[in-house]
């Protein structure tokens, strides 16, 4: 190591949401880092910060912003070093970062299928006409429109406790969560089926925790190399292309899922109209070098095909 490791009197401070995810999330960072360098968990200080999107849970997100709702206030205290690192879930994050900020450090990805969540039900097939769903993701929402117009799809904002609360009160029959929050946070006990992803692709980059430093900071580059996953980069890179093209947010229902295979990637690709009445795909094989531009080609051959209006409202 060429510069001075983090100490119990000189932390290493890591930036993070506090909800029960957030804080396992960036547990497991540190815990890494730990073993890597066989530092105590003293010589790391976890600093939760609330964003605009943890406190605002009552309207659609839609309505109040895209993906910066959940990292503004995280890269702010990033940039001007109140934090060493950030710890992000990669699905919530804008494809751009603040000027001298950069993501270039991935843990091994979890689980990236979505999970269907109901006390009695186990698909969504299973679901009676006219059943009520909840969810607060508009990519979500699409797909289960697309495959089950009859369905009502109510907002359901909230931390994952939050939801399942919901959904144990009666206000939905179904909700959908991450397979990958609820392995993380070893939720057994959750009633859940993981949705193939030939019935629901995931959220771009869905699974996958992201560590964010300053650019100008080579102590956490250099330590942060040290437990970067290069399979997982190399999903992202391709995936976050593709979102990158499109030019994708929370107000667009963007799904995509890289997987590799030896040195092929095979990438999937779709574009839902928000009420769910149409989609587009798309499912290419490439080499895993040619993932990014694979992503980037993929992603403007389907706006090609949607044409003009495809992302909007539909009331």
């Amino acid at each position: 190591m060429t510069y001075q490791l983090p100490t119990p009197a000189q932390p290493l401070n890591i930036g993070t949401r506090g909800s029960l995810l957030a804080l396992a999330q960036a547990n497991e960072v540190r815990d890494r880092l730990a073993q890597a360098f066989d530092l105590p968990f003293e010589a790391f200080t976890i600093v939760v910060i609330k964003t605009t999107g943890d406190r605002i849970i009552d309207r659609p997100l839609k309505e109040i912003g895209g993906k910066g709702l959940f990292t503004r206030e995280i890269e702010a205290a990033l940039l001007d070093g109140s934090i060493d690192i950030a710890v992000h879930s990669m699905k919530d994050m804008p494809t751009l970062q603040p000027g001298g900020l950069v993501i270039d450090t991935y843990l091994p990805r979890e689980d990236m299928r979505d999970a269907f969540i109901s006390p009695h039900l186990r698909s969504i097939a299973d679901l009676p006409e006219g059943a009520v769903v909840g969810t607060s993701s508009l990519r979500r929402r699409a797909q289960v429109k697309l495959r089950r117009p009859d369905l009502e799809v109510v907002e359901f904002r909230g931390n994952l406790q939050t939801r399942l609360k919901k959904l144990e009160d009666g206000v939905a029959e179904a909700t959908f969560l991450a397979m990958a929050g609820l392995n993380r946070l070893k939720m057994d006990e959750v009633p859940k089926a993981a949705v193939h992803t030939d019935d629901m692709l995931p959220a771009i980059a869905q699974g996958a925790i992201g560590i964010e430093r300053r650019m100008d900071d080579p102590r956490a580059a250099e330590m942060l190399a040290a437990i970067h996953d290069r399979k997982t980069g190399e999903q992202l890179a391709a995936e976050r292309a593709f979102l990158a093209t499109l030019d994708g947010s929370c107000e667009t229902p963007i799904a995509g899922l890289a997987e590799l295979n030896g040195t092929n990637m095979r990438l999937r690709g779709q574009v839902l109209r928000p009420d769910g009445s149409d989609a587009i795909g798309d499912d290419v094989t490439c080499t895993i070098s040619d993932g990014a531009e694979a992503g980037r080609d993929m992603a403007r051959k389907l706006l090609a095909e949607a044409g003009p209006g495809f992302f909007d409202w539909r009331e």
